[in-house]
């Protein structure tokens, strides 16, 4: 827990309270639905929780901001995101239907509202978002694709409505097609952690 609010000051008791309830609920489910690898539960943390607030370095959702993440499995980026930003609501996607489970299951379990969710194929989310949210599902030109349909034309916040997207490694090759309408942030010159030294978020506005 001290890795998030090292680098999150300033959390209200709701929210550390939201935070520090993680570990133990998604050790508990992972049990029994493996939504993390096994080998990986020990660094929930560091590699899926502070990972996923990444997103938060680059861009502060404003109130009433909406957001889908796509290819949620157990609920990151969404569920440590939704805690950080409770003014704007986050609708969180999976095809596989026990990972969307553990995703309810853990954010009914910490009180967290300004969640929904589908067990559903990307394709069949007709709805309209600011931004869409995801880890490294796929390829952005194959995600890009699929998400068009879901932003909303209006625009709210600092950065034009898109797809905001945790990636690590060599990206030229799915950044090219995209030119000018691509930004990226390293995440090592937020995070210290050595995992973040290839960690990246890609912007793209569609």
């Amino acid at each position: 827990m001290d890795i998030i609010t090292n680098y999150f000051p300033g959390l209200s008791e709701t929210q550390l309270r939201q935070y520090a309830a993680l570990g133990d609920l998604y050790t508990e489910w992972n049990a029994k639905i493996n939504v993390i690898s096994r080998k990986d539960i020990g660094n929930l943390y560091e590699h899926h929780v502070l990972h996923s607030l990444g997103i938060a370095k680059v861009i502060h959702f404003k109130p009433g901001t909406e957001l889908m993440d796509l290819g949620t499995g157990g609920g990151f980026p969404g569920i440590p995101l939704a805690i950080l930003f409770p003014e704007c609501r986050f609708h969180l996607v999976d095809s596989i239907g026990k990972k969307v489970r553990v995703a309810m299951e853990v954010a009914q379990s910490i009180g967290l509202e300004n969640v929904t969710f589908s067990h559903a194929r990307a394709e069949e989310i007709k709805t309209k978002y600011d931004f869409v949210v995801s880890r490294a599902v796929m390829p952005l030109p194959d995600l890009i694709k699929i998400v068009r349909k879901n932003i909303a034309s209006v625009q709210h916040n600092a950065l034009p409505n898109g797809l905001l997207c945790l990636k690590g490694g060599e990206l030229a090759g799915e950044i090219a097609p995209f030119k000018q309408k691509v930004m990226e942030w390293n995440l090592s010159d937020y995070f210290a952690e050595d995992y973040f030294e290839t960690k990246k978020v890609v912007f793209v506005a569609v």
